[in-house]
């Protein structure tokens, strides 16, 4: 199953508040596939029961506290700190027994802190002020780790061009965040 992203899961939840239905449903939907995910590489095999019992509890508590939910703010760091907390509170009830170290319990699902989604979304504009071919260069190699090889053969462009794309992407980027105008601009 994809997994969405903050613009698309705080889409849906907006549309719920509204009165959605269908946009609610998924959204608990794809919110489930996250928490399975979530709890149950914090809870690790021995406590796999407890990820279902988790997951309903978390839902609940979203179904219960969406009201009080600020539509400016990012949604999935809201929701992922509703999740902390239902995971701190099955620690407490179980006596912290569980083989799992505090430092799982304080993060928050990575990809979707409230830092995380700022940086994302500050990062998604620099590469879109830079030209399509020339930002999703950088975003492949820098971002996701592809090589210079795999890029090129996938964006019918040469290794040496790939690699002068995203150096000067990267240095008209620099030149942008130091308020400078860049080469080209």
């Amino acid at each position: 199953m994809k997994q969405l992203t903050e613009t698309e899961l705080k889409a849906l939840m907006l549309l719920s508040l509204d009165g959605d239905e269908t946009a609610y449903r998924c959204l608990l939907d794809m919110l489930r596939h996250l928490l399975v995910s979530y709890y149950a590489r914090r809870l690790g095999g021995s406590a796999a029961a407890h990820v279902d019992d988790l997951v309903q509890d978390t839902l609940l508590a979203l179904h219960q506290r969406r009201i009080t939910y600020d539509r400016a703010r990012p949604f999935t760091a809201w929701f992922f700190t509703i999740a902390r907390h239902k995971l701190v509170d099955h620690h407490r009830r179980s006596g912290g027994r569980a083989h799992v170290g505090l430092e799982a319990i304080g993060d928050v699902a990575d990809d979707y802190s409230e830092d995380a989604v700022a940086a994302n979304m500050d990062v998604n504009r620099l590469l879109a002020s830079l030209p399509a071919w020339q930002g999703e260069m950088i975003r492949q190699v820098r971002l996701e780790g592809r090589s210079v090889a795999e890029t090129a053969a996938g964006a019918g462009r040469t290794e040496a061009m790939v690699k002068i794309g995203v150096h000067r992407g990267i240095k008209a980027l620099a030149a942008r965040l130091r308020g400078e105008r860049g080469e080209d601009g």
